[in-house]
């Protein structure tokens, strides 16, 4: 068996100090996936920089308090890879992957964009890179006789089910049509020939959804967006048992706008 947890943490010296250190204590999870750490690993509390009985790869942003993604495993990995191999996005701290026993997992912080803006602009180029990259990954890694899983913030919401105010959003970056267009491909068998396993386990369902906005009561009436994803190769989504949002209590307790997005595969 092997579980996989992804989080974006929104911040991890913030989520530290608002449950994030109790949560990793208790969590059953193999594999950690955490994005938009937002700090220098030396920035960190010892604890959570190098906690007890983990093997860590941060991975900060050039710039300084800007996404960041990070890796924990139980067992040490064979290999280690920061970045997808491009000249603009390497330094970004959007990217890290581990090569364990038989499967590669990776952490992945794909830009948020705004619509009409450069940052829309940066989001569509990362798309473009990326894209080609998650073809090359699976095809390497079938070479090797390995499975992939790539988690993390896709800041996509892929179908209407994907979002409790999908028509308000229709011209939102985040749920643009080019933007789910993409995700298609990368969920296409003959293009990038991924799997999205939380809904194949869960195909009939609205969301379920993984991050709500601090604004209003948006957690609270459960508006919120599936923009977190694990995406595998089919041999390992099909191995997938369970899949769950580890969503918190009351919105007193939540250590991040997003939840922790669980998958527990039967390798």
């Amino acid at each position: 068996m092997l579980t996989v947890t992804t989080a974006n943490v929104n911040g991890l010296r913030a989520a530290s100090k608002k449950g994030f250190v109790e949560w990793l204590a208790e969590t059953p999870a193999d594999v950690i996936c955490l994005q938009e750490v937002r700090a220098e690993p030396g920035q960190l509390p010892a604890g959570v920089r190098e906690p007890e009985g983990w093997h860590v790869l941060h991975a900060p942003a050039a710039a300084k308090g800007r996404a960041g993604v990070s890796l924990y495993s139980r067992r040490e990995p064979d290999r280690l890879r920061t970045g997808f191999g491009s000249a603009e996005f390497d330094g970004s701290g959007r990217y890290v992957e581990a090569d364990l026993p038989g499967v590669t997992v990776a952490s992945l912080y794909l830009p948020s964009g705004e619509v009409g803006t450069e940052r829309q602009d940066e989001k569509v180029r990362f798309m473009d890179e990326f894209l080609t990259y998650l073809t090359e990954l699976r095809s390497r890694a079938a070479a090797d006789g390995r499975e992939v899983v790539v988690c993390g913030d896709w800041n996509i919401a892929h179908q209407e089910a994907d979002l409790k105010n999908w028509r308000g959003n229709k011209k939102s970056s985040g749920f643009l049509p080019e933007e789910r267009d993409w995700l298609s491909r990368v969920l296409d068998p003959s293009d990038g020939g991924y799997v999205d396993v939380m809904r194949a386990l869960h195909p009939d369902v609205e969301g379920p959804y993984s991050w709500w906005s601090y604004r209003g009561r948006a957690f609270d009436n459960d508006t919120g967006w599936r923009i977190d994803y694990q995406m595998a190769t089919p041999r390992l989504a099909a191995s997938a048992v369970k899949a769950s949002v580890e969503r918190a209590a009351t919105h007193e307790r939540r250590w991040s706008d997003h939840a922790p997005v669980t998958v527990v595969y039967d390798l």
